[in-house]
């Protein structure tokens, strides 16, 4: 039983990848807003039912690492080591995806969220989703003793480093700039002794 359902969980994730990079092929060569989910899913050679299946929405296909990004900013929080204070490693992660998405590979897809108000809209919708997983796993630290407003407050902080990092001439300079003042505040919350 445990081999089929591995089998059938990565046929499920080869096909949601194969959908995700033929809509944003499609996307890329034609235009966001020239291609339907029907060009999406016969290009792909899947039914439209089974595309929905794995994404909510045709915005979902361009940002198929959503949950990716959500779960390695939780991640820097929950697999830090065990005397790592917070900042410094929720700094490292964020600097990471910065960098990921600033490279030159990922510049055509950047220009093309920019260009499309559906797709800025969908990238701002996320935010708050992404801060809300952050601040659940912040709360959950026992280490980290924070009120759940902290909690909040940081993990928000956090993820506008991200998009406004990304958005800077120097990223990484904008990175080092905004997480200074997140260990501040961070320092001006947390309790006596507390990481």
């Amino acid at each position: 039983m445990t081999v089929q359902s591995g089998r059938r969980e990565r046929k499920k994730a080869a096909t949601r990848q194969k959908i995700a990079d033929t809509a944003l092929r499609l996307f890329l060569e034609r235009g966001y807003d020239a291609v339907g989910i029907r060009d999406v899913a016969a290009e792909a050679d899947v039914a439209v039912t089974t595309l929905f299946s794995h994404f909510a929405s045709k915005e979902a296909l361009v940002f198929e690492q959503d949950q990716d990004f959500e779960r390695r900013l939780a991640e820097a929080v929950t697999g830090r080591a065990p005397h790592e204070s917070l900042v410094p490693a929720l700094r490292r992660e964020v600097l990471a995806l910065v960098r990921h998405c600033t490279g030159d590979g990922a510049a055509p897809i950047r220009r093309m969220i920019d260009g499309s108000p559906a797709l800025r809209k969908y990238e701002e919708s996320m935010r708050p989703r992404h801060a809300e997983s952050l601040a659940a796993a912040l709360a959950a630290d026992p280490g980290l003793s924070q009120t759940t407003t902290a909690c909040r407050a940081i993990a928000r902080f956090a993820v506008d480093a991200y998009s406004l990092a990304r958005e800077a001439a120097d990223p990484e300079a904008a990175v080092d700039e905004i997480f200074r003042m997140i260990e501040a505040a961070w320092e001006v919350t947390r309790p006596p002794g507390h990481a």
